[in-house]
This record gives C-alpha cells, structure tokens and sequence, in this order.
C-alpha cells in the first residue's frame, strides 16, 4: 500500500508539472515576435472584398497565399477574429474647410461611436499646425469632445500631420492605425513628405487609411476647388489601408462608417521571415477563391536586430 501511495503521488506531480496552467496559456497566446530560433514572424492584416466592394469575412487559412518577394510563404498565423486597435485620428481644419467642418465632425463621430470596447484612439487635427491628443483612451465621450474642440486655420501640413501620428503610436504594441481626412495639398509640410512618411510607417508597422474630399470654398476673392493630395493613395496603398475620395459632404458618415466597419473585419496573417538581411521585402498576398480582392501592406524590412542577433 505504501508503494502504491507513493507512486500515485509521483503520477499527480508529474501530470500537474505538465498540465497547461492559466498561467502556461496567457504566456503562449502573449509569445514573443522573437524565437529562440532567432526567426522573426511578419505580420500582416488583410481587407478583402468581392466586386461591388462588399466585405468578405468567412475565408479560411487555407484560401490565402503570402509571398515574400515572390516566394511563398507558409503561414504561421491566422486569425479572422477582431483584434484591439490603437487608433490617431487626423483631421484638417485648414481653412478650406471651414464650410464644412460642422459635417466633417459628424461624420468622424460616426467612426469614433463604432470602436470596439478594447479599442483605444486619440484626435488630432492640422492646418499651419499639428495638434494632437496626449493620451489615448477607450472613452468615446472623452473622444467626442476632443474632436468636438479642433478649431481651423491656414494652411495645410498633411505629412507632417501624418509623420506625427506615426510616432505618437511607436512605443504602442499591437495593431497601430492612422485614419487621416483632407481636402487639399500637402502646403505646408516641414519635415515630413510622401516618401519619408511611407518609410516610416513601414518600419514602425502602422496601417494608414486616407479619406480625401474634393471641396469648394471662397477665399475672398473667388470660388476655389480643393483636391486631396495624390500621394494620399499611394501612402494608403503602401501601408495596407484604404483609400477613398469624395465628392460630396453626405457621402463622409458613410466612408467613415465603412472604414471603422473595415478594420475590425480583418485577416491576421504571419509567416517567418526567410531571411533577415536589413533590406525592404516585397509582399504580396493572394486569395485563392474567384473574383476576391485583398489588401494588405506591401513591403516590410527584414531588421535584424540586436535580440535576433545575440540568439544566432
């Protein structure tokens, strides 16, 4: 009897030893980006649609291809499940829009109404200035009333405005958004242009989505039109996020709406990296099923750095 308590004993401590704890399972879902291996998952999220631009949230692991300048890739991550955002909200207040800022503001209200519980933003706003929130917050009251506050003025510094946005959501973890809206040209810009914005956003993992906005105002003198930067699409493009241009004020809820609809009906993608050599690699991601369009972000770097090197 004394062997048998004995060995029954032994059997307890040995399955307790290997029994995923709660503990066990919060430190595998929260794994490093790193393995030991020194091997690196890239992470992309992808948006896909059918003709007509209806989204299409019910695809399997298997219907998507990754390739990572042309070479397949097989994926380590899949997720079709919303994940937390951390979100800089961007609005000109330039003063060709001060015709239409009342509207715009609804308009943002509606996709700052639509973040999820565990989502958090902040707001900000450029004209000859860059302003923006100190703090993010889940609070959309707090929110509301932020952007409820953002006043206008000249000019227009939209990839400063941008380039600010990025660095505020660097020291963040997990998905980072920008969400910008503009009527006009970049005027007024000091340090940041389309090239230098799209580097930085690749480096730092941040998707940006654009809404442009063809405008009238009269400066004094005479009737002008206002046409949205034309690097705009190529920024959004790049990063993995969408790009729309409007006509109309009653067109702005809707495409706000449908931008906050997008980003949580996104797919969680991850391969490897095949190799880590510093340079920029380009991404591509196929959908296998017919008449499907995805969109994800088109480059990253394969950074080697100091904890993949120390793990060689």
């Amino acid at each position: 009897m004394r062997l048998k308590g004995m060995l029954l004993v032994a059997l307890v401590l040995a399955w307790m030893s290997a029994a995923v704890t709660p503990e066990r399972l919060t430190a595998a879902q929260q794994a490093p980006t790193f393995r030991n291996t020194g091997a690196v998952t890239v992470s992309l999220f992808a948006t896909v649609t059918e003709p007509g631009g209806r989204l299409v949230p019910d695809l399997e692991e298997g219907d998507f291809e990754v390739f990572d300048n042309n070479r397949s890739q097989p994926l380590t991550v899949f997720d079709n499940s919303p994940r937390p955002l951390s979100i800089v909200l961007m609005l000109d207040t330039s003063f060709s829009m001060s015709a239409n800022l009342a509207r715009l503001k609804d308009a943002a209200e509606q996709f700052l109404i639509r973040l999820f519980p565990r989502d958090q933003a902040t707001v900000g706003a450029f004209n000859d200035g860059v302003t923006i929130g100190t703090k993010f917050t889940s609070d959309r009251d707090i929110l509301i009333a932020d952007m409820r506050a953002l006043d206008f003025g000249n000019g227009t510094r939209l990839f400063d405005a941008i380039d600010v946005a990025i660095a505020h959501l660097e020291p963040i973890d997990g998905r980072k958004v920008v969400v910008v809206f503009t009527d006009g040209d970049d005027t007024n810009s000091r340090k940041a242009n389309r090239g230098s914005v799209i580097e930085r956003a690749r480096l730092k993992d941040v998707m940006i989505y654009a809404i442009g906005f063809q405008s009238e105002f009269f400066d004094g003198a005479r009737v002008q039109r206002s046409k949205p930067d034309s690097g705009l699409r190529k920024i959004a493009e790049e990063t993995g996020g969408g790009y729309f241009e409007l006509t109309k004020t009653n067109e702005l809820g809707a495409t706000f709406t449908r931008v906050a609809q997008e980003l949580h009906s996104q797919y969680a993608l991850g391969f490897t990296a095949p190799e880590l050599d510093n340079k920029v690699h380009n991404l591509t991601v196929k959908v296998k099923r017919p008449g499907m369009v995805p969109r994800a972000r088109r480059s990253y770097v394969a950074e080697r750095s100091a904890q993949t090197e120390g793990r060689k």
